[in-house]
């Protein structure tokens, strides 16, 4: 759920500020990391240079000769990467579920006898995998416990969907309620609250700002917000992520010098940052 407010002042719930801490990657793990990539690439050059002159002996890792006449769908740098690079680790993504992708998950186990170009089942389910890679932030996905009880019971009374937008007759009473809930929760004066979606950033901004305007955008946002903030034909200056000196920052300078060269007072200022990052 993708969540605009509008903040008008200070307090709300909580009277102190929030302090966030986050773990550094360790040093010896980032320097091992690129190396293993750097590795991988001259290996693959080399790899490719020996299948130009036919003496790799292994021609699995090859673009098939029939898709040669095609129009090439990926630039050069993409097929050398995913020939040489991600076919070597492809066993640790794409990998099947045989669960609901609650907090942990099963997997089908599975093996590659091609460089991992084809996979076979072998039958054998791994149990209670750590689940690191879904939208399911909240428990949602999960059959059993308070979650599932309370969307059956809100199914039964108020069925499956409103089947329109809030704006024609998809409006209910516990819309309204969240919105009054998060700016609470957020201490601002109100909320707006839209399904998720792309759209809903793409399309919505535009709605909100437009030339004349200025967005403040956090450096890590989705791609919807992204070109929400393009479509709208406002100023984009984007700050470091969740730093709030870096956005205040910004923003004095945009009070303070207004618009360029013209140095009109922007007709409105809009902070767009998200709740969660992917």
């Amino acid at each position: 759920m993708y969540v605009y407010y509008d903040r008008q002042h200070h307090g709300g719930l909580y009277k102190r500020p929030f302090v966030e801490s986050f773990e550094e990657t360790p040093m010896l793990v980032a320097v091992l990391t690129y190396m293993g990539y750097g590795i991988l690439t001259i290996f693959g050059y080399l790899r490719d240079f020996l299948r130009q002159w036919k003496i790799e002996r292994c021609h699995i890792a090859r673009e098939k000769e029939e898709q040669r006449d095609f129009v090439p769908l990926y630039q050069d740098f993409e097929n050398f990467y995913t020939r040489n690079l991600y076919m070597r680790i492809r066993d640790n993504w794409n990998r099947p579920i045989c669960s609901v992708p609650g907090a942990k998950m099963d997997l089908m186990e599975r093996a590659s006898h091609d460089y991992n170009w084809t996979f076979e089942y072998t039958g054998r389910v791994v149990h209670d995998v750590i689940n690191l890679g879904s939208y399911n932030y909240l428990g949602f996905a999960e059959n059993t416990g308070p979650c599932a009880e309370s969307a059956a019971e809100v199914t039964v009374k108020y069925g499956v969907g409103v089947a329109s937008s809030r704006q024609e007759i998809g409006n209910l009473d516990r819309h309204e309620e969240m919105e009054k809930l998060v700016a609470k929760f957020l201490g601002v004066e109100s909320a707006m609250a839209f399904g998720m979606g792309f759209a809903t950033n793409s399309m919505n901004i535009p709605a909100l700002t437009g030339k004349g305007c200025l967005i403040l955008s956090d450096e890590l946002n989705h791609a919807s917000l992204v070109l929400g903030a393009r479509l709208s034909g406002s100023i984009i200056r984007v700050f470091k992520h969740n730093n709030m000196q870096s956005l205040e920052k910004l923003l004095r300078e945009a009070i303070v010098h207004g618009q360029p060269r013209t140095h009109r007072p922007w007709k409105k200022i809009l902070i767009v940052v998200e709740g969660i990052y992917r």
